[in-house]
């Protein structure tokens, strides 16, 4: 498997952000990305204005965020070249996304933010949908907004990084709940916007400039391929299919890259000569044998079975012989920081 680590939920000036495409591509080049995925509301101007490609090592991809008449239900659109109509009910478009061949992530789902009147909480409702192939398990703004007091704005403000703890539990939850019926993959967001905000009534302060977000909330996919050809004679169109099916499948993982380089890590399940990665499923059978390499030998590990912790080791290396059907993920903390959160594998469901 060939790794490749990029961003999602990124807004440019097609929409609420406050940067111009190429600008927020040179942020990324500059954080050594492979890839980004811009995601304005409602609009697939990057993708008909030709953005979408190669700029030397880091490719650029381009969905939208799609909300109801009420601006809820935010739905990250991706793999779709057409706009979907914002005056049909979430459980609609999300459905439409399917239709078009597109995968459809539910943003910030449980978003509880109230710390400016002008930014409400944007929660998900429309649980009811089966069309959805993933959530945002962990996004930036919103922890950061959610986390957001009068006493401790300026020390926010000023190091954004710092105040980003983890997923929240009641996501984790859900997940963990949806996986024991279907494959509902999770995706890390940091939800750029780089809005300028007047914070002392004279002086003019960016907030989460790409990048420095950039820098947090990554999502790392595994392809069977490498993308250096595709790099080489600028195919965008290969690359954008290898990386987009990683995701569906939820061969990928998230980390916050600004407790370290999560580069390397791996979880798959054993069996006799074959490997299933994250995202996979398999037949349950007493012989398999669950992994965890991790890229950091100080590595606090846990393993999750069906939303609850059966294994806390701290170690580089993890191996586990399954007893139970279920749906295991794994979590990875450094200094008691969360670090890397995996993807399902599903087994004997």
């Amino acid at each position: 498997m060939f790794e490749y680590v990029g961003v999602l939920h990124i807004h440019s000036i097609f929409s609420d952000g406050s940067g111009e495409i190429i600008d927020i591509v040179e942020c990324a080049k500059e954080s050594a990305l492979d890839f980004l995925i811009i995601t304005d509301h409602n609009t697939l101007r990057a993708l008909n204005e030709g953005f979408e490609k190669w700029y030397n090592n880091t490719l650029l991809l381009v969905g939208c965020e799609i909300n109801d008449k009420q601006n809820k239900n935010h739905l990250l659109a991706l793999g779709i070249n057409e706009t979907i109509s914002t005056r049909i009910p979430a459980i609609e478009y999300t459905r439409k996304v399917k239709e078009l061949g597109g995968i459809g992530i539910i943003a910030h789902p449980f978003e509880k933010r109230n710390s400016m009147k002008e930014h409400p909480p944007y929660p998900w409702t429309e649980w009811g949908s089966q069309d959805f192939h993933g959530i945002e398990i962990w996004n930036h703004m919103s922890e950061w907004m959610e986390g957001l007091t009068e006493q401790n704005k300026y020390n926010y403000f000023l190091h954004p990084l710092k105040s980003i703890v983890g997923p929240t539990k009641e996501t984790l939850q859900k997940w963990d709940e949806l996986n024991l019926t279907r494959k509902v993959i999770g995706v890390g967001g940091v939800d750029a916007h780089a809005h300028k905000v007047n914070l002392l009534g004279f002086v003019e302060l960016e907030v989460f400039p790409y990048k420095i977000l950039f820098k947090s909330i990554r999502t790392h996919v595994l392809v069977d391929q490498s993308l250096e050809t595709s790099k080489e004679i600028n195919d965008s169109n290969f690359a954008k299919e290898k990386i987009y099916k990683s995701i569906k499948e939820g061969n990928c993982f998230v980390s916050n890259y600004y407790y370290g380089d999560a580069k390397g890590f791996r979880f798959y399940a054993k069996y006799k000569d074959k490997i299933f990665s994250m995202g996979e499923s398999l037949n349950f059978t007493p012989d398999i044998e669950l992994i965890v390499e991790s890229p950091n030998p100080n590595s606090i590990i846990r393993l999750i079975h069906n939303g609850n912790q059966i294994v806390e080791e701290k170690s580089q290396l993890l191996s586990f012989n399954v007893l139970q059907k279920g749906a295991y993920r794994v979590e990875v903390y450094l200094n008691e920081n969360a670090w890397i959160f995996s993807n399902h594998i599903r087994i004997g469901l």
